[in-house]
């Protein structure tokens, strides 16, 4: 999990309030809506906009930012300027090899396969730890847009972060077979692969990658 004092411009004062309201870490804001935390005392406009970005950048958001969203096939480039999350350079594969433990490499590449296998597409990395796979264009209730990926994994070091497995009904209705897991608003959360159904989780795939292909 990331401490606030992680998120760049963000000050302590952000961080106390965040915390002394329940929220312990930057993923705990997953899903939480942004007229409650923009009411705590210690919270600014600036520094929940940091807090935003920064969850963007893992494939999260707060929850009034995705309310409603119209999300469509392709990219459009067009994309609001705060958001700094995009497809870089970097070969997936040489990412998950330069993992800090050999679990980690191991995980990540057993990932990869299969939603390599699952949706025949070609593997991008967003960002700096996110592996995502198709192109996808949403439209927010406020208007604010962006490029997104269809599905995808981050094998981070404290959980592995699963992203559009319940983007659609049968697959929130297929999600509680895969075994342990913890949910936020934007991705489904794994210790690890031994934890859960592979085939099941091979389902979540290919009925989110049907949505859109």
């Amino acid at each position: 999990m990331t401490d606030f004092a992680e998120v760049p411009g963000t000050a302590a004062p952000l961080h106390n309030a965040l915390n002394a309201a329940g929220y312990p870490d930057l993923e705990s804001l997953d899903g939480v809506p942004y007229k409650t935390l923009i009411a705590l005392h210690g919270v600014g406009k600036v520094g929940l906009g940091r807090i935003q970005v920064a969850l963007e950048e893992r494939g999260l958001a707060l929850g009034a930012e995705t309310k409603g969203a119209t999300i469509t096939a392709g990219h459009t480039g067009k994309v609001a300027s705060d958001i700094k999350t995009h497809i870089t350079g970097v070969d997936p594969l040489n990412y998950i090899e330069a993992l800090d433990t050999p679990r980690r490499v191991e995980h990540g590449k057993q990932l990869l396969e299969i939603f390599n296998r699952v949706t025949g597409a070609e593997p991008k990395m967003w960002g700096p730890s996110m592996i995502g796979y198709g192109e996808t264009h949403y439209i927010s209730h406020t208007g604010r847009e962006g490029d997104w990926f269809q599905v995808g994994f981050s094998p981070a070091k404290s959980k592995i972060s699963l992203y559009g497995l319940k983007d659609s009904e049968r697959g929130a209705k297929l999600l509680p077979e895969l075994g342990k897991y913890t949910e936020g608003r934007g991705c489904v959360y794994i210790n690890k692969p031994e934890d859960v159904d592979l085939e099941v989780l091979e389902q979540l795939i290919a009925t989110s990658w049907a949505t859109l292909n």
